[in-house]
């Protein structure tokens, strides 16, 4: 006698979830690429277009013209990387009117009195991101595909810039540390080994053996580090914070030789941030 047999039960959430993460992962890592993207077009366009117009001698802009020429300057930027990856032309529209979207919708109640200037350069900011998401969504498929293939570039400079964005990326955002100098305080050391612990966290790497042991050791390291700066005080603590920052560079370095717990990217980046810090920290307390 024929034995029947029922097929294996599945559910919606069960053919849902693997379809799911199919396409949110690349489409985490295309809204990561756009925004940083938008952060260096920012860093890049708006100190220019400032430089620019001090030399021309025009008046500052008000709040209002402001939020829009950053909106401009992150656009540009933005749809410069999008280019690059070889998104098609609508989709990059979208995007562009996504950073613009927010800003005109809060130029109505500052207009109105009911916003600062300061609420309103901060909410533009805020609702970018869920402006970018929905314009994301509507074309998901074409987000969930991995970028395209390009050749690699011929110019030297922009084979570079191609490969060692992270780095641009830090040096951009560290460009005014080197004009004003500033010693940090040794609170800013408990942020290195932070860092470590919610990525590795998010990317599951404790599974690694040592991984976790030896982020919970760097975490005891600078966390005793800033004490002692804490208890030293004056220069002597500062110099203790500057070694802290020079030293998690040192961290950064092996992690990106590594490639453990966190991206190489992730790596590259904050160890461009750590030691441009720990030298300015230390040509503050030289030459302050």
């Amino acid at each position: 006698m024929t034995e029947l047999t029922s097929p294996t039960p599945t559910t919606a959430g069960h053919r849902a979830g693997p379809a799911r993460r199919h396409w949110s992962r690349p489409l985490l890592r295309h809204l990561l690429e756009m925004v940083l993207a938008m952060l260096a077009g920012m860093l890049v366009l708006g100190p220019a277009r400032a430089a620019l117009g001090t030399a021309f001698g025009l008046a500052p802009a008000t709040p209002g013209i402001a939020a829009l020429l950053m909106a401009t300057d992150m656009s540009i930027g933005m749809a410069v990387w999008m280019g690059y990856r070889g998104h098609c032309a609508a989709a990059t529209v979208e995007m562009v009117l996504a950073m613009y979207v927010p800003a005109l919708l809060l130029l109505v109640p500052y207009r109105a009195g009911l916003l600062d200037a300061g609420a309103l350069l901060t909410g533009t900011h805020l609702l970018m991101v869920p402006a970018m998401v929905l314009a994301a969504l509507r074309r998901r498929t074409e987000y969930a595909r991995h970028p395209t293939a390009r050749p690699v570039p011929r110019h030297p400079l922009v084979r570079v810039l191609v490969h060692r964005w992270p780095t641009a990326l830090a040096l951009l955002m560290t460009a005014d540390n080197w004009s004003t100098p500033t010693a940090l305080g040794a609170y800013t050391l408990l942020v290195l080994p932070i860092g470590y612990l919610v990525i590795g966290t998010v990317r599951r790497q404790w599974g690694v053996p040592g991984n976790l042991r030896t982020q919970l050791g760097g975490l005891t390291a600078w966390s005793a580090l800033a004490l002692v700066a804490v208890v030293l005080g004056g220069t002597a603590g500062r110099w203790l914070v500057a070694a802290g920052w020079l030293a998690h560079a040192g961290w950064d370095l092996a992690h990106h030789r590594s490639r453990r717990v966190v991206p190489r990217g992730y790596a590259e980046w904050c160890a461009v941030i750590d030691a441009v810090l720990g030298v300015t920290i230390v040509l503050a307390l030289t030459t302050g």
